[in-house]
């Protein structure tokens, strides 16, 4: 089954976005139950989610450690008098279906992959909320009493939650979960405007006074609301360090390439594609084969070890020590302070010379390919040319593209505004800084 629901449903979800907003704002104003509220700092040890089972996949799983910001352990806990179900019959009817105890005016969980009937590890549901709070998640676990998830590529956080329910004197019900922001937008929406964790905080405490209700029991105590924070040991914002960039880079392997190649024929710009290509002039050779330590070796040095990339526009992690036929790389864009995470693959490596009208033109150059999670779909190739009957050597773009199925709704719009002005700038700043190193490399050397 698609993750991504049906335009009826997209649609039917944002038709109903004032109302469900203007409900919980009344609903918020006017809860009589009272909260709790305490935050304390946290430690890595004992604030960190538990690991993935290994017989439920981990594609497209935002960890708790993709996310950016700190690490927020938060436990929304009640405790039940009175109740006339056991814990086995209060988690079971919500197990199989959490709309039961969910806000529903509000929120609501959508099946999007399993088979109808019980929840079970592997399947996936969506809770979806008007405005841009969309939640992709995936079943991790399932017992009697409870139940656990991650979440997806395009949740507004990467970590896991856990509804589970237990006897301590009463009933003890509590919604627990590990996370941190899925991205700089969404932390921005969480920390500092405060407003996702308003909205985050009204629905799991009113899933949980439904759930008392749903018990026959009563609130004597109110809802305890406690979080563990644990701060980044840089502070956040900075590059990956040296372990993160490993371990990402490792799980890049394991990703495939977001488009399907057997379509090439179809990638046109009547079809919806991007066609871009650039040209850029470097210093020239005397005629004939490149020249040892010339322009054309020097520039096939650059564009192999992919230094012609502006670093204030995007840094490229990769294992120097992979062949660069089979080089994935793990692409760093900076966007105002915005960092996006992008895997590619290399698609291969050719040095050939060329018949162009008549002309004789040697051409190294290799591509790579978006892969899943990626912002874009497509290919870009980096060429260096050398005509053998002038010397002119040439520095080469070109690219098919096509913006990807984005989850998240922010980065979505963000990207619509914002994405190609970024793209052709990042090619122009590639053509000109090719040129600059290339120069200054042939001044440094003792070639040409």
């Amino acid at each position: 089954m698609p993750r991504q629901p049906a335009l009826r449903k997209r649609l039917s979800t944002a038709a109903v976005w004032p109302l469900g907003i203007a409900l919980t704002s009344w609903h918020y104003m006017w809860r009589t139950t009272p909260f709790h509220r305490r935050e304390m700092l946290g430690s890595p040890e004992r604030d960190a989610p538990a690991g993935l089972p290994s017989d439920v996949s981990r594609e497209d799983v935002q960890l708790a450690e993709d996310g950016v910001g700190p690490l927020f352990h938060r436990r929304y806990q009640v405790v039940i008098r009175d109740a006339t179900l056991s814990p086995e019959d209060l988690m079971g009817p919500l197990i199989a279906d959490p709309n039961r105890a969910a806000p529903s005016e509000f929120a609501r969980f959508t099946k999007t992959l399993g088979s109808e009937g019980l929840m079970e590890p592997g399947d996936e549901y969506s809770v979806r909320m008007p405005g841009p709070w969309n939640g992709p998640v995936r079943v991790l676990a399932v017992s009697p009493t409870s139940f656990r998830l991650a979440t997806l590529e395009g949740h507004l956080e990467a970590g896991q939650i856990e509804f589970a329910v237990h006897e301590d004197n009463g009933l003890v019900l509590s919604i627990e979960s590990w996370a941190r922001s899925g991205d700089r937008l969404a932390k921005l929406l969480y920390q500092n405007l405060r407003m996702a964790k308003e909205v985050q905080l009204h629905m799991w405490t009113s899933f949980l006074e439904r759930a008392v209700h749903r018990s026959g029991g009563r609130i004597p105590g109110g809802i305890d609301i406690d979080t563990w924070r644990v701060d980044e040991p840089d502070g956040g914002g900075g590059s990956l360090s040296e372990p993160e960039a490993k371990k990402l880079l490792n799980e890049l392997h394991e990703r495939s390439v977001n488009f399907d190649l057997e379509q090439r024929q179809d990638f046109t710009a009547a079809n919806g594609w991007r066609i871009d290509t650039y040209h850029q002039a470097l210093p020239a050779e005397p005629p004939g084969p490149p020249v040892p330590n010339g322009s054309w070796e020097v520039a096939c040095r650059l564009a192999r070890n992919y230094e012609f990339a502006d670093p204030a526009i995007v840094r490229a992690v990769y294992d120097a020590d992979q062949p660069l036929q089979e080089r994935t790389m793990l692409l760093e864009a900076n966007f105002h302070g915005l960092r996006f995470r992008l895997g590619v693959r290399s698609g291969g490596v050719h040095d050939d010379t060329r018949d162009v009208d008549g002309r004789q033109v040697r051409v190294w150059g290799w591509n790579y390919r978006t892969l899943k999670g990626h912002l874009e779909m497509g290919q870009i190739d980096y060429e260096v040319w050398k005509w053998l009957e002038s010397g002119d050597v040439e520095f080469r773009i070109s690219a098919f593209s096509r913006p990807a199925g984005i989850p998240n709704p922010v980065v979505r719009l963000g990207f619509r505004l914002f994405g190609r002005r970024e793209q052709v700038k990042f090619a122009h700043h590639a053509c000109e800084r090719m040129a600059e190193l290339t120069a200054a490399s042939l001044d440094t050397t003792d070639g040409p």
